[in-house]
C-alpha cells in the first residue's frame, strides 16, 4: 500500500495516517493521563510492535510523534521498522486534563460530574478546571499539521503518533469538520489503533477509522 496506490488521475495522493499510542498500565486501570508521562506497559509495547508492521507497509517517508512516552515510544517503533528518522514534538501531546490527572474514571465522576458529563458530549470546555479545551488542542496541533503537510510531497505518507483526543481533533482539523459532531460521529482511538486521511480532489477524506492489525 504505497503512496502511489492512493492515486487518482494525474497527481498522486498524499496520505497521513493518525496512530494513538499503545496501552499503558494507566489505561489499563482506567486512570485519566492527560499530559502525565506515562510509559507503554508490556502489552503496549507488543501493540506498537504489531502496528509498526502493519504500517510499514503504506511505507511511510515521515514518522512524528508526542514527546511524551507513550506516544514517542510508539512513534519509534514505526520509525525503526520503516527504517526512517522520527522528529518529536509538543504540540502532538495529548489533551491537558488538569484535576483529572492521575484520578480513576469513577473518581472524576463522582468529584466533576457536570463536567464529565459534558465532555462525554463533546463540549468545548476545559478538562479538569485547569486543563484544556477542544479548542485550545486544535490550536496547538494546526500549526503542527499545517508544517507536516507542507512536509509531505504527493504520493507520500506520513503518520503521526500521538494520543486518543488530539488524535480525534487533528482528524476533524484535517477534514474540516466542526469539533461537536467529530466528537458525535468519531468514535474514540483503542490503543494502536489509527485513522487513514487521504487527500481528495477537494481537501481530504477520511478513509479508515479506528483500524488495527
Amino acid at each position: 500500500m504505497s503512496g502511489e496506490a492512493a492515486s487518482s488521475g494525474s497527481r498522486p495522493r498524499r496520505r497521513v495516517i493518525v496512530l494513538r499510542h499503545g496501552q499503558t498500565h494507566h489505561n489499563a486501570g482506567g486512570i485519566w493521563q492527560g499530559q502525565l508521562d506515562s510509559e507503554l506497559s508490556e502489552v503496549g509495547q507488543e501493540q506498537a510492535r504489531v502496528a509498526a508492521a502493519a504500517l510499514g507497509q503504506y511505507r511511510p517517508s515521515v514518522v512524528v510523534a508526542s514527546d511524551l512516552r507513550r506516544a514517542a515510544e510508539t512513534g519509534a517503533e514505526v520509525a525503526q521498522a520503516c527504517g526512517i528518522e522520527i522528529t518529536y514534538d509538543p504540540r502532538w501531546r495529548e489533551i491537558h486534563v488538569g484535576q483529572w490527572a492521575g484520578m480513576t474514571a469513577a473518581q472524576v465522576h463522582a468529584q466533576f460530574p457536570g463536567e464529565r458529563d459534558a465532555h462525554l458530549r463533546g463540549e468545548d470546555f476545559r478538562r479538569g478546571v485547569d486543563g484544556e479545551s477542544l479548542s485550545d488542542v486544535a490550536d496547538r496541533v494546526r500549526s503542527a499539521l499545517d508544517e507536516l503537510l507542507v512536509r509531505l510531497r504527493p504520493g507520500e505518507t506520513a503518520v503521526v503518533a500521538t494520543h486518543g483526543v488530539t488524535g480525534r481533533v487533528v482528524i476533524a482539523e484535517l477534514v474540516d469538520l466542526d469539533r461537536l459532531t467529530a466528537w458525535r460521529v468519531l468514535g474514540g482511538f483503542g490503543n494502536c489503533h489509527w485513522a487513514e486521511v487521504v487527500e481528495a480532489e477537494s481537501g481530504w477524506r477520511i478513509q479508515t477509522w479506528n483500524a488495527s492489525a
